[in-house]
Parts: structure tokens; sequence; C-alpha cells
């Protein structure tokens, strides 16, 4: 027996970078002393992927996670559907690319449902190229809601200890603003609790970002927060959790970054995305809070730009595995 999670690892979509990121990464043997990965792809798309990098590492097909050995030096892939052998185009997007990432996506997913894995890290797939392949799902977290039954799925985004959970992610402005409410402020700030103490946090400090320039100066600039935020920090304090806010969002980053808070809740996409990538954007990593399995992700896409070319930073998805290891092992957030 082994400490070591078991993880489903997607290798993204084939003709952009993520094949060759995972490999690189794997090329970092200290990987394999803190998991066993298994990738779900082709043999083909991994081989090429090893050549692209030079990677004297060899790839071997297997059919379900349990006959991986996970050694070094030996990548071992599970390939779902009729892909295997396919010829993907590099460096564009393409239906066939779009429709094999999301199916090797939904067959991770129900590997971690059904328990075969501990866990599952993301390689980027593309979403036009999904859209060309006939998927409706428009990202992982639709794909993830849908086959778990999920009602609530949030995204955080963490970078060394930086950590901002989103309250919402994929809306518009107009519509992100609507969406801050009591309520849903609630909803999330509980997920971040519960999720938190999980990891092993005895008492999470979570700050709650204001929407609105200088917290709205008193209500001189919006009401959300009077309206809005302040109740559900309110309520939040009553519930027991450490809440505070809400915080102007040109300071609190600031000070999470200096360790003064485990965690923001901030209020729309750009909010959170924007801080965590000139905080550390090679460094961070995804994760969905309110799934009944564990993902990390990368965060960035497939970059088709200098797909192919050998020279794509696996740093993302090496703190991605990390993150994973560490979660799946209830060994708390340390990247």
């Amino acid at each position: 027996m082994t400490d070591k999670p078991l993880l489903a690892v997607t290798i993204g979509d084939p003709s952009g970078i993520g094949p060759e990121i995972v490999v690189k990464a794997l090329k970092d043997r200290t990987m394999y002393d803190i998991m066993r990965p298994v990738l779900i792809g082709t043999v083909l798309v991994v081989q090429k992927a090893l050549d692209a990098i030079k990677s004297t590492d060899t790839v071997v097909a297997v059919n379900e996670p349990s006959e991986a050995k996970c050694e070094p030096g030996v990548i071992e892939v599970i390939s779902p559907g009729d892909w295997e052998g396919t010829e993907f185009p590099v460096g564009k997007h393409d239906a066939g690319s779009g429709k094999a990432s999301h199916l090797w996506v939904e067959e991770a997913a129900k590997l971690c449902i059904a328990g075969d894995v501990e866990g599952m890290v993301t390689a980027p797939v593309n979403k036009e190229s999904w859209n060309m392949g006939g998927s409706k799902d428009t990202g992982h977290m639709e794909v993830f809601k849908r086959l778990s039954g999920s009602s609530y799925v949030a995204t955080m985004l963490v970078s060394g200890q930086m950590r901002c959970m989103h309250l919402s992610t994929h809306m518009s402005v107009g519509e992100a603003v609507k969406y801050v409410t009591t309520e849903n402020i609630m909803t999330a700030t509980r997920l971040t609790q519960k999720m938190f103490k999980e990891w092993g946090f005895e008492n999470p400090r979570i700050a709650i970002a204001a929407l609105n320039p200088h917290a709205s100066d008193n209500g001189l600039i919006g009401s959300e927060e009077a309206d809005e935020i302040a109740p559900a920090v309110v309520q939040a304090i009553s519930e027991g959790i450490d809440a505070s806010g809400p915080h102007p969002a040109d300071t609190v980053f600031n000070s999470a970054s200096a360790g003064k808070y485990d965690v923001v809740v901030v209020m729309y996409h750009d909010q959170g995305h924007i801080p965590i990538k000139v905080y550390g954007v090679e460094e961070s990593v995804t994760v969905n809070l309110g799934l009944p399995f564990l993902r990390t992700s990368v965060d960035h896409g497939t970059a088709f730009d200098i797909a192919g070319t050998g020279i794509a930073s696996e740093i993302s998805m090496i703190e991605a595995f990390k993150l994973g290891a560490s979660l799946a092992s209830r060994k708390g957030l340390s990247t």
C-alpha cells in the first residue's frame, strides 16, 4: 500500500501545449514521490510530446487506473474512445481535438466519481474547439456539474499563499454585479469555510472584497456594499466564521499576499484573476470547490502559438500536481 494518491491527469487539447507540459512536469521525478499519475489521452499524442522535448521516457497503454504502476520514466495512458492513432493538427483550433479533449475530461471525471482515482489534474482545453466538436459544455466546470449533479461549484485560484475564491466567473460584468447578493455571498463563504477546514485550516481567515471603488465610500460610489456585502459579513460572523469586510479591492490583495488572510472571496472574475496573475502567474493553479471529487488545474490556456515547439513552461502544471497531491492526501493547501 502507498499513501501517494492516484490522480487522473487529462492531457488537454492535443493541438495545444497540454500534452507537452504534462510530460515536462513528469520529468521532475519528485512528482512521483507525492502522487501516482495516470494520463487520460492517447499514447500517440503523449509520444509526440515526448519527442518534442527530446525526452527518453517511455509511454504505454493501460486499460484502467488500477493497472498503472506509476514508476518514474514510464508514462501510463488510458485512451478512451476511438482516438488512438489520430493525427491531431498542432497549433490551431480543431473539431477533432475539441471532441477528444472533451471526452478525456468526461472520462477522468467519471473515474473520480466511481472512486477509481482520488482526484484529477487537468491540462488546458480550448472552449472554441469544444464548440466546434459539438460540445454544449463551455468549460470544465459545466462538465463536472452535469456529471456529478452538483448544484453549486465555485472556482478558486491559488498562487503561493494568495488565494481568491470567486463569487462568479464566466459572467458579463453587468450580470456579475447582479449576482452580488447576500444570499450568494453567504453560499460562497460557507463553502469556503467548509473546504478550508477540511484542508486543515482550524479557523480560516476569510476576507470578503468590496465591489465598488473604496468599498463605496459609505455609499457615495454605489450601494452594494451596504445593501448586500456588509450584511453577508455580519451573518457570516454570527455563524462563527472568521470573516471580515467589505475590503476595498485595491488594498485587500496586498494584505492577503502578506499573510493577513487565508483567502479572499472576490465578487467577479477579473477581480480575482488579475491579482493572482500579477502576484504569480506561472505558479497559479485552479481548484474547484463544491464538487464531490478533487480537481486542480493549470491556470492558463492552450497557447496554440507555441504548441509543438517544446518551449512551453511546465511550472503551473507542476504546481497543479503538487496542490492536487497535497489536497488528496489531506495535507493542506500548501503548494
